[in-house]
């Protein structure tokens, strides 16, 4: 068996399970991934800049939970329509880690960003005192505002920028193995690859805000800052990466991946990349990690993955009436309650057999 890599796996690993080490994803509803000082005496096989963040950062630490949770609630968001739906089941998702498909990229490399971007808010927000708002002294000016009466507008850098970079090198520092790999370890620059690619999505992906200034509403000045992108245009953006992912296969020399086919481009920093096909997830099976569509709610109009046809896997689907309780006829109350009743509702849902 190929050396996993070890740092990232030892991440997801130690964390997810605290009596049974099997991995961080799947812990962070727990206390134990928001208590940094309960994580790092978790953390005994980690090493190195892991360790060191442990016993110097533990807030950094916390953060890095707060970033997986942030993984996980968008990967179990995009994935929502699909056989595999980034459960939640340890014994099913433990088993999705130790392969290297599709699905286990996009793991990788949405845990990656959400670290990246918890950190970096985190920065923003003033919560960590090592770091704050981004230096922007040496910056080039921000490009014109669109529309009239811009031309000519003085600007400066002000406001509260994210540092992102700082987030990104913390990422990188707790999530990346830069050492422990085996001389032919392709699965570890394969997720060091995709991990890079999470980070990208944030990083890559900067916008600048703008603030006129001036007397009756004219914009005399612009402040100007560099914002994050919205944590669900992340995920958005590795979803499409997702579905273009490359497969690759390791060269003679060990450290480099080749894609798999002819005539196929390199993928580039931000692309997602695999080395072995993912199981169709149609039926439940321990050993790939499905649970299987059976009972999942389907769409029967919809020609997506959502739709009855391609979620069931060609065994159909049922209909079935339930009654759903919901609030209804909310009123505010002065001050400050919202009141609501409750309300029956009948709703059709079509379920896969």
């Amino acid at each position: 068996m190929l050396h996993r890599s070890r740092t990232q796996l030892g991440l997801f690993f130690i964390l997810l399970c605290p009596a049974n080490i099997i991995g961080l994803w799947w812990a962070v509803g727990s206390p134990l991934v928001m208590d940094p000082n309960s994580i790092c005496r978790k953390t005994k096989r980690l090493a190195g800049k892991q360790a060191e963040l442990c016993q110097l950062e533990p807030e950094i630490v916390q953060e890095v939970a707060k970033g997986t949770k942030l993984g996980v609630r968008e990967c179990q968001y995009q994935f929502r329509f699909r056989r595999w739906n980034c459960t939640s089941h340890s014994k099913y998702f433990g088993k999705i880690l130790q392969q290297d498909i599709r699905e286990t990229a996009f793991v990788y490399a949405i845990t990656a960003a959400g670290v990246s971007h918890a950190i970096t808010q985190a920065c923003s927000m003033g919560e960590l005192l090592q770091c704050g708002c981004e230096l922007t002294r040496s910056r080039a000016p921000p490009s014109p505002t669109a529309g009239p009466g811009t031309e000519g507008t003085a600007w400066e850098w002000g406001g509260c920028g994210d540092d992102v970079q700082f987030g990104y090198e913390k990422s990188q520092q707790f999530m990346d193995a830069k050492s422990k790999k085996g001389k032919n370890d392709i699965r570890a620059l394969i997720d060091l690859h995709n991990n890079e690619a999470g980070r990208l999505a944030v990083r890559s992906y900067m916008r600048t805000e703008c603030k006129c200034h001036g007397l009756s509403g004219s914009c005399t000045l612009r402040t100007c800052w560099r914002k994050m992108p919205h944590f669900r245009e992340v995920g958005d953006r590795l979803l499409e990466r997702f579905n273009g992912a490359f497969k690759v296969m390791g060269g003679n020399d060990g450290k480099t991946l080749i894609p798999v086919g002819d005539n196929i481009k390199p993928p580039d920093k931000q692309d997602l990349i695999y080395s072995a096909d993912s199981p169709d997830f149609c039926s439940a099976n321990r050993k790939t990690g499905s649970l299987g569509t059976r009972g999942r709610i389907c769409n029967s109009t919809a020609m997506d993955t959502s739709g009855c046809d391609l979620l069931c896997c060609g065994r159909g689907h049922r209909d079935e009436t339930v009654v759903l309780e919901e609030n209804c006829l909310c009123r505010f109350h002065w001050c400050c309650v919202v009141q609501c009743r409750k309300c029956s509702v009948r709703q059709e849902l079509s379920l896969c057999i």
